[in-house]
């Protein structure tokens, strides 16, 4: 049997195994090609040839680790940026040990490579403040005003990603319902509700665009087609340069709409709303969160009504005004919620095979706080 090249490996690897068998995202093929590309050339250099001579037996494991090591020390990247091509490598060198079984001693050592450990980033985000001076100065009429307001604020409403609102189109929608269908991260959807006041400004945005298909985009450019994330990006960074340039920014850069994004988490760490099912609708993990959540509970005042009811209840009423009687009844429905999860965690604790010494990592989930905005 003969052996493939390397050329025809590598158009099998993307084409047919990260999109047809896979199933991958443009945006992870993308990144794994983008991996291969700055592989190859480092193989190329190293080797003093040409790319189009490189042979399967010139992919080593120990030119990979030269490869990593010089992506921090030539090419400054972080230690997460290195993890990442690693990553990548990784799942090449297994497609590769599968097409070609004398690779198969180089795939073992890539994938002996051990990934680097990193502290995590830092999060960054705009204050409350600074979140309503941003809509505050925006401009109330324009061509492009109605837009960017709609942007704006479904940004601060879904804590949507850039490229979920690039892919939204008017079939997402049901402004009926008061909710948006999302396509995020790992070809997975969730459903985020909306304001009344995101309502009314979509409908007014998409009041010219009755009869058209549902797969038109939701906001498009001047020439009428549908803004990318790096639009999305302009957009964003034009309506809040006034704080980076007044040096009031909490991030000390340009504020980016992964920035916003964050806003939703420090409203869910600081119990102004469900943080459970905030984190849900926001597309993000639990367990990422746990050490923050467990800081803000212990910061939180007496009183406050801690339970999944009372989490459930506090999702429903975020941004609604509440008078004292709504308050009363929110707070009791915490205590009751705490009570049934208290009831559930006993049960589950009895029949679970874990020894129940040691708190279950469950049990602070549960007792997620909620408190009146």
């Amino acid at each position: 049997m003969k052996t493939p090249t390397l050329g025809a490996l590598l158009q099998s690897y993307f084409e047919d195994h990260l999109k047809s068998q896979k199933g991958l995202r443009p945006a992870t093929i993308g990144s794994y090609r983008d991996t291969i590309v700055l592989f190859l050339s480092f193989v190329a250099e190293d080797k003093r040839c040409r790319l189009t001579r490189l042979k399967v037996a010139d992919l080593t494991g120990e030119r990979v680790r030269r490869f990593l090591d010089a992506l921090e020390t030539e090419r400054g990247n972080h230690v997460r940026s290195r993890n990442q091509r690693l990553v990548g490598l990784r799942s090449f060198f297994d497609y590769l040990a599968r097409r070609v079984p004398q690779a198969w001693e180089e795939a073992e050592r890539v994938a002996g490579i051990p990934a680097k450990r990193a502290a995590p980033a830092r999060t960054h985000y705009l204050e409350a403040d600074q979140i309503e001076a941003m809509f505050a100065a925006m401009k109330p009429a324009g061509a492009l005003a109605l837009r960017d307001r709609t942007l704006l604020l479904f940004l601060y409403n879904t804590g949507a990603r850039a490229q979920e609102v690039a892919d939204l189109r008017l079939a997402n929608l049901e402004l009926d319902r008061h909710r948006v269908h999302l396509h995020g991260k790992g070809d997975k959807w969730r459903v985020c509700p909306l304001w009344k006041k995101t309502v009314w400004l979509l409908s007014e945005l998409l009041g010219s665009f009755a009869g058209a298909e549902e797969n038109r985009p939701v906001f498009v450019s001047q020439r009428g087609q549908a803004l990318t994330r790096f639009g999305i990006y302009k957009i964003v960074r034009r309506h809040t340069a006034q704080f980076v340039q007044a040096g009031s920014c909490a991030t000390g850069r340009a504020v980016s709409p992964h920035v916003i994004r964050h806003y939703i988490g420090t409203l869910t760490m600081s119990g102004t709303s469900g943080s459970r099912a905030m984190l849900h609708r926001n597309g993000r993990s639990v367990g990422r969160l746990a050490e923050a959540f467990v800081r803000k509970l212990q910061e939180l005042p007496e009183g406050v009504a801690i339970g999944t009811d009372g989490v459930r209840t506090g999702l429903a009423l975020l941004h609604q005004p509440l008078d004292e009687e709504a308050l009363e009844q929110r707070r009791e429905m915490g205590r009751l919620g705490h009570v049934r999860s208290s009831q559930r965690l006993s049960r589950r604790r009895m029949a679970s095979p874990i020894s129940s010494g040691e708190p279950s990592r469950y049990h602070w989930v549960s007792a997620i706080c909620t408190c009146p905005r």
